[in-house]
């Protein structure tokens, strides 16, 4: 799977963008704070409609604009599909397969997979257990498009029951009568999604487990192993303890969390809050012995991270089309060796994209093709894409009406180099 053309308008800081690509490595050089995460960024957000940056999608709507068009010509076994998503700030988002708007934006989920790797990735050793959740969600929804809508059914369930659990616990307070019978459906509702989310998580960190293992050994062949642990308070209820080699299944995991919201009931009337459930799990990262959060050195800590998106990248490759890698701003953070190690396990992918502030911070057997994204030469213009039936052509006037015929702003030009010492050719 490769993007084949990326489009922008008003996307963040791109009044508009056309870029060209192709198989193998593609480097996107620039002075920092010029752009080049935005276009990568843009590409991630097709693949998971999200950002790795910020949680709501208003900041990527340009400052002025109505809203932001993201497209991009994917290609995959042989053939080709433009997948496109307009984001819209303060009302719902809209999206398109091959021109044609789909029922739901996340019907566009699955066309274009990517594995996205940037230095705020080092919070998923470091950060909130949220972080985690977030990685096992995203890549399991990569796999399986279907799940976003059991997550998305989570949410609103636990959305509800929180609301509903304030007004119990006023009602308690006031003197009232507490509203408890309608409490238990949420509780059957949430348990059953919960149950079904729970055993998709458990399942793929099996599976995701022995790929992360090996990535961390690659680069960092020096330190102690690591290893993957799903934790909840859930199985804590189970009959028998999980089985290492088999997750449980939903219908277990649902009657498990029935009957441990039940044994938690006095704190939820207590708090006001749901207190169990998968979006109180943890994916535990362990350094030898003990655990990696607080205790893994910065190097460990950036190994471990980047071993986490390098082993998702090496299982969604196993379902038989390699994702889109993305690695942004990586290099500059690597010691020698590991840029050597890390250049080694991407040579093969099919597609990568980079981002570097200066070329010489991308290892040179990495070959492929350099894109400087640079200021504008005074009187110099974002180019448009040629008439030639490129599918991926933005037009920056669709996300802004008002706007069409007047003097368009002109955003950083991408100025294409030559391939270095190998071809994309080489790199697939």
């Amino acid at each position: 799977m490769f993007v084949r053309h990326l489009s922008v308008a008003d996307y963040r800081s791109w009044p508009t963008a056309e870029l060209p690509l192709g198989a193998g490595v593609t480097v996107l050089v620039g002075r920092n704070g010029i752009g080049k995460t935005n276009l990568v960024e843009a590409v991630g957000y097709l693949a998971t409609l999200g950002s790795h940056r910020v949680s709501t999608d208003q900041a990527l709507v340009r400052r002025g604009a109505a809203q932001a068009i993201v497209r991009a010509a994917v290609v995959s076994d042989g053939r080709e599909l433009l997948v496109e998503v307009e984001i819209n700030a303060g009302r719902a988002n809209r999206g398109r397969i091959n021109r044609a708007p789909v029922t739901r934006v996340r019907d566009v989920l699955g066309v274009l997979r990517t594995v996205l790797f940037a230095p705020e990735d080092l919070a998923l050793v470091r950060g909130d257990p949220s972080e985690r959740r977030r990685l096992l969600d995203d890549t399991l929804i990569m796999r399986a498009p279907r799940l976003a809508g059991v997550k998305s059914d989570y949410d609103r369930i636990l959305k509800q029951r929180n609301s509903l659990l304030k007004s119990v616990v006023a009602a308690r307070r006031s003197g009232g009568q507490p509203d408890l019978a309608t409490l238990e459906v949420w509780d059957s509702q949430l348990a059953t999604v919960g149950g079904q989310l729970m055993a998709e998580r458990m399942r793929l960190v099996q599976q995701l487990r022995p790929y992360v293992v090996a990535a961390y050994a690659d680069l960092a062949p020096a330190s102690e192993p690591v290893d993957l642990r799903y934790q909840s308070s859930v199985l804590e209820e189970l009959t028998a303890p999980p089985d290492a080699a088999a997750a449980p299944g939903a219908d277990e995991l649902t009657a498990a969390m029935l009957q441990r919201i039940s044994r938690r009931r006095p704190v939820e009337l207590e708090r006001g809050i749901t207190v169990v459930g998968p979006h109180r799990d943890e994916l535990e990262l362990l350094l030898g012995d003990g655990p990696a959060k607080g205790y893994a050195s910065h190097g460990e800590s950036w190994s471990l991270a980047l071993a986490l998106r390098l082993g998702a990248f090496e299982l969604l490759r196993s379902d038989g089309v390699d994702p889109v890698l993305i690695l942004d701003d990586v290099f500059a953070e690597l010691d020698t060796g590991r840029r050597a190690r890390l250049a080694q396990l991407v040579a093969d992918a099919e597609q990568v994209l980079i981002t570097a502030a200066v070329a010489s911070d991308v290892p040179a057997e990495l070959g492929g093709r350099t894109v400087t994204v640079a200021d504008p030469e005074p009187g110099e213009s974002t180019p448009a894409a040629d008439e030639g039936g490129d599918a991926g052509r933005a037009d920056p006037t669709r996300a802004d009406p008002e706007r069409a015929g007047s003097e368009q702003p002109v955003g950083p030009v991408l100025r294409p180099s030559a391939e270095t010492s190998a071809t994309a050719d080489d790199q697939r």
